[in-house]
C-alpha cells in the first residue's frame, strides 16, 4: 500500500539556502518529507494545523512564506519578477 503524500507550497523559496531551512524545520517538527523542490514540499503523513501553524511561523523568521490552499488556488503562489 502507497502512503499518501501532501503538497505544501513556500513562496521566496529560490536557493539552495531555502530548501536546506525548509527541510530543517520540516525535521524539527517531526515531519518526514519525500521531496524538497524550490516552492513545494511534499510530506507523507498529515499535518495539523498546530504543525502548520509552527512551520509558518518558524518559516517567516527565515523569511519564507508557507501558503495556504487558497492563497493557491488564486494564483498567488507565483513567485515574483524582477527586473532585469
Amino acid at each position: 500500500m502507497q502512503e499518501m503524500s501532501i503538497k505544501l507550497f513556500i513562496k521566496y523559496m529560490v536557493s539552495l539556502r531555502c530548501k536546506l531551512i525548509v527541510k530543517e524545520e520540516l525535521q524539527r517538527l517531526g515531519l518526514h518529507y519525500v521531496i524538497v523542490n524550490l516552492g513545494r514540499v511534499e510530506i507523507l503523513a498529515e499535518i495539523t494545523r498546530e504543525q502548520r501553524n509552527q512551520l509558518k511561523e518558524n518559516l517567516l523568521k527565515s523569511r519564507l512564506e508557507l501558503l495556504e490552499d487558497k492563497e493557491i488556488l488564486m494564483g498567488k503562489s507565483r513567485m515574483p519578477s524582477f527586473p532585469r
